[in-house]
């Protein structure tokens, strides 16, 4: 059964499953949902904990051996299987669903701690098997647009009130990075008095720029419109010593895949049918995005934009004489809805 984090503790209070799977990559959320699970199986009496670190090589037998051994000391235990970012394999895969299959004669909690699984992983026998007995958590990056609201209320765990500005604020200077973000609350907390009232002015004179991005940050805020935002994100990445032939891969393919879009609709499809034709194909969550970017953008302007990024790919290749950093910036910012650099430079620099 699916239970998102910040609803594990409430669910695990109820009853502790034999099985919780923790899956996904942002780092702050994982460890509370894997913290949550140990000390929910403390509060049941389970003392002897058995962790299985999954490096190359692991023998998947070792999982069936500490599922068979009795202990001395305890009848239950916590058995900890940790991927770190390893694929499961036919092998991994097999053990896990053997281990479903023999769930019925083990009183031992086994915890699953692993990245992000996809769909098709969601449908593979060992996965169904384990997910009809325990908990599985999924853990997803907070949204920026919920961000501010998030930190908010995590500043109440602190003894912290939090102004929304302030809340605000503070998201866009450690968007990407809930660590970094939990750690400023956390060195507020200490030097302000508790249930202390934190107003930007706090925030700008105590807090450094720890936001980390990744292209796909980007593109999402480009097909958002968020203009403000996609500056924000360029620089970071620019700082963060992002190559610029990978943000011009991550922005092309937007551009191909809104192009076809427009292609697919004007065939006379919908724009869910569109949608669905993708490959891979963009699910419910991304699609309003999409819908935006269609709005704003003509397929007449995505030609346009996808010949600049064919000249940035020159420039990347020392084949143009074209500024690549503010050309990618431009072409970015167009793509948001917003006017680039390049405006300022002779008609051969622009978009057009």
């Amino acid at each position: 059964m699916k239970v998102f984090a910040d609803k594990l503790p409430e669910a695990l209070a109820k009853t502790l499953p034999p099985v919780v799977i923790v899956a996904g990559d942002e780092p702050l959320q994982h460890m509370e949902a894997c913290d949550a699970v140990r000390q929910a199986a403390r509060s049941a009496g389970i003392e002897e904990r058995d962790v299985l670190p999954v490096e190359a090589n692991f023998a998947w037998g070792r999982l069936t051996e500490a599922a068979a051994s009795l202990s001395l000391f305890a009848s239950r235990r916590l058995i900890e299987l940790r991927l770190n970012g390893n694929s499961l394999g036919q092998e991994g895969a097999k053990a896990l669903k053997e281990y479903a299959d023999g769930l019925k004669d083990s009183e031992d909690v086994l915890l699953i701690a692993m990245g992000k699984l996809d769909f098709r992983q969601q449908k593979s026998a060992w996965f169904q098997a384990l997910d009809k007995a325990g908990l599985f958590v999924p853990v997803w990056p907070v949204d920026a647009s919920r961000l501010g609201f998030w930190l908010r209320d995590r500043a109440q765990r602190h003894g912290l009130n939090l102004e929304l500005g302030a809340a605000r604020l503070l998201a866009e200077r450690t968007e990407g990075n809930l660590l970094a973000a939990d750690q400023e609350l956390q060195k507020l907390a200490l030097l302000m008095p508790p249930g202390a009232r934190v107003t930007p002015q706090e925030i700008v004179g105590g807090v450094e720029d720890n936001a980390r991005y990744d292209v796909f940050v980007l593109v999402e805020a480009c097909l958002k419109g968020e203009r403000v935002r996609v500056s924000r994100i360029i620089e970071g990445l620019r700082g963060e010593g992002v190559e610029p032939p990978i943000m011009l891969w991550a922005l092309t393919r937007e551009l191909r895949t809104l192009l076809s879009l427009h292609q697919h609709m004007d065939q006379g499809q919908s724009f869910e049918h569109a949608c669905k034709a993708q490959k891979p194909m963009i699910f419910d969550k991304r699609r309003p995005a999409y819908q935006q970017a269609l709005g704003r953008l003509p397929a007449k302007r995505l030609h346009k934009l996808l010949l600049f990024a064919q000249r940035l790919d020159l420039a990347v290749k020392g084949a143009s004489p074209l500024p690549l950093h503010d050309g990618l910036h431009d072409l970015a910012l167009t793509l948001a809805g917003g006017r680039g650099l390049l405006a300022e430079l002779p008609s051969s620099y622009r978009i057009g």
